[in-house]
């Protein structure tokens, strides 16, 4: 009878904590630093309106005087470039609408560079801060969720090389992304099972890639 007891509470015990820690998934995605002065703003290129307006409040409110982006790889779009066909990319459209939104255009520069992952965002951001000692802060500005695996990858980055730049890391405050509810709507789901993903993969697989 104790046995049988035992056996139902450990179980009980292991499917509460299972159903806590899954509660607890998208809030461990979301990291957010107290923001501060910092020497430059970097907008991580992906998800263009939520991170062009979170980055524009950031900039306006003084809390950095310049912005960094680096320039997206563009892949088969330079095959219908060289066709003659005319676009706009992800990183002409967000400096467009960043200086729409007040951002002096001589304040951004933008990395060159065909970034394909914020793992190569990393690479090309980290290759400039090393030629550019001015900055040692630096604000990072992304979707919430993608907040925590920006961070890591970041960090990581900047410590191989002993480059001594603080990473602050700011979510957007337009992702519409809800945290403590994130298993109410599909597209919640679906982002937070990515990250979980490419954060696995960024530990098991790409940070050995970080020389």
């Amino acid at each position: 009878m104790k046995s049988k007891l035992l056996f139902t509470v450990t179980i009980l015990l292991i499917a509460f904590s299972g159903v806590w820690s899954c509660r607890r998934a998208g809030s461990w995605l979301v990291t957010e630093n107290s923001p501060a002065h910092a020497d430059a703003l970097l907008m991580l290129t992906g998800s263009i309106p939520d991170r062009v307006l979170q980055t524009a409040d950031l900039y306006n409110d003084g809390l950095a005087d310049r912005l960094l982006i680096v320039q997206e790889g563009m892949g088969a779009y330079k095959r219908l470039e060289a066709r003659g066909v005319k676009f706009i990319g992800d990183t002409e459209q967000a400096k467009n609408a960043l200086t729409a939104l007040g951002v002096p255009a001589d304040s951004i520069t933008v990395l060159p560079g065909d970034a394909l992952s914020t793992l190569s965002e990393a690479i090309i951001t980290r290759k400039y801060l090393t030629g550019n000692h001015a900055i040692d802060t630096l604000m990072i500005v992304t979707s919430a969720t993608h907040t925590r695996r920006a961070s890591m990858i970041f960090r990581t980055a900047f410590r191989k090389k002993d480059i001594p730049v603080c990473v602050i890391t700011v979510p957007s405050e337009y992702s519409g992304f809800e945290p403590a509810k994130w298993w109410r709507r599909k597209e919640d789901i679906q982002k937070v099972l990515s990250e979980y993903v490419k954060i696995a993969s960024f530990v098991f697989i790409e940070k050995k890639w970080l020389n």
